[in-house]
């Protein structure tokens, strides 16, 4: 193999300004990956899950004939609508305690 002739300098100046592109390409390629990874790991390590509920940490049951109409779960909270004997009630309690919070009686009157 020969030695490849020299470059005139407009050639050159082009392939050092391709070189300088892709340096800062392949920079914040390589920015951008490590910073993904980092929030993939905080997230990883810092994943609380789900709460291991015992059994006696449980709300008290409903009343017998009572029946769950419809459910919703939002801000810390679980919300039951439940129908009691024909009426509707919703049931409020604390998402991570499961303590009943507050009981309010609907009247279709």
């Amino acid at each position: 193999m020969s030695d490849p002739k020299p470059l005139d300098p407009q050639s050159a100046a082009v392939v050092a300004r391709v070189r300088r592109l892709m340096l800062i390409a392949s920079g914040t390629t390589f920015f951008a990956l490590a910073v993904v990874l980092g929030v993939i790991g905080y997230r990883v390590f810092h994943w609380q899950g789900s709460v291991a509920r015992p059994a006696a940490g449980l709300p008290p049951a409903l009343p017998p004939g009572a029946h769950v109409v419809s459910s919703a779960v939002g801000d810390g909270y679980i919300v039951l609508t439940v129908e009691v004997g024909g009426a509707l009630e919703l049931r409020t309690y604390d998402l991570k305690t499961l303590k009943p919070l507050a009981r309010l009686p609907l009247s279709g009157k």
